[in-house]
């Protein structure tokens, strides 16, 4: 059902609002490069400081330029179950083809709490969810026991495994049939060959065609090819996370011109030192 991939949109902001030109642009812009699927409003997307009116506006635009030419799976956690429910709901009502549940951040609720989080909301809509499990930025990681007891509810399908362990996705994998989606850009490879089917992927903002490739030379059994693509983008992928996603990508998506680099506090712009990476990395890419 999610394979390929997926990008973790941007939200462009202009004069500190959404930019939804700009969104709905980037959006036309990624399909036509070939992704299978959209997940605005996420942590890239800066949801957390995005409002429910605007999370709304920002899936409905995404919806609607995307015309069903590729799925659409916004974010739609939070560290509260209530909203989460109110805000899945509102997806659902849009046309979503999915939602994306981040584990609970600041409450940290241990396993039991984690599960009854999900479960609840998986319940309380009909469309297929995708787990997100990222401990560096929620404070607590959702153990594979966790993830095999929640493979069992029928429409929670998929995990972004942001862990960061290849070791988890082994353990995941053993014993459930979830689909495994890569949450980090830069172990996409080795996570496909433990039989991950994809990544939601940063770096695909800027990028989408070259993320494409590695996963189009995996899929062809070219493993040589899959790890040149991958190689290619390994400088990409530790400039985008020289500090804290999404200040990089929205600085590369600036000097690319896809849209603004203004961020909203307390995220704030990237360091020159980092700004000058990016646009090194860009122009050995032939991106600039």
């Amino acid at each position: 059902m999610f394979k390929g991939l997926y990008v973790a949109m941007v939200t462009p902001f202009k004069a500190g609002k959404v930019d939804l030109d700009a969104l709905a642009k980037l959006t036309d812009s990624l399909v036509e490069a070939g992704c299978d699927g959209l997940v605005p409003a996420g942590c890239t997307g800066e949801a957390a400081t995005l409002t429910a009116d605007e999370r709304r506006e920002v899936t409905r635009t995404v919806i609607e330029a995307a015309s069903h030419r590729c799925k659409v799976v916004p974010g739609t956690g939070t560290n509260n179950t209530t909203d989460s429910i109110g805000h899945s709901r509102t997806a659902e009502e849009l046309g979503a083809d999915g939602v994306m549940l981040i584990t609970p951040y600041y409450n940290k609720p241990g396993p039991e709490g984690q599960y009854r989080h999900f479960k609840a909301v998986a319940e309380a809509v009909r469309i297929p969810v995708i787990l997100y499990n990222v401990p560096g930025r929620t404070g607590v990681n959702m153990m594979p026991e966790t993830v095999w007891r929640l493979a069992e509810v029928a429409n929670i399908k998929a995990i972004k495994e942001a862990s960061g362990s290849l070791d988890q996705v082994s353990a995941i994998l053993s014993r459930c049939d979830i689909t495994v989606l890569s949450g980090d850009d830069s172990l996409t490879l080795p996570m496909l060959a433990l039989g991950a089917k994809g990544v939601i992927s940063v770096a695909g903002n800027v990028a989408p065609r070259e993320m494409v490739r590695i996963l189009e030379k995996f899929a062809m059994g070219d493993l040589e090819g899959a790890r040149q693509a991958h190689y290619v983008l390994l400088p990409l992928f530790k400039a985008l996370f020289a500090e804290t996603n999404p200040a990089p990508v929205k600085k590369a998506c600036e000097i690319l011109g896809v849209c603004s680099g203004e961020l909203r506090l307390p995220m704030v712009p990237v360091k020159q030192e980092t700004e000058a990476v990016l646009r090194e990395v860009l122009r050995r890419m032939g991106r600039l």
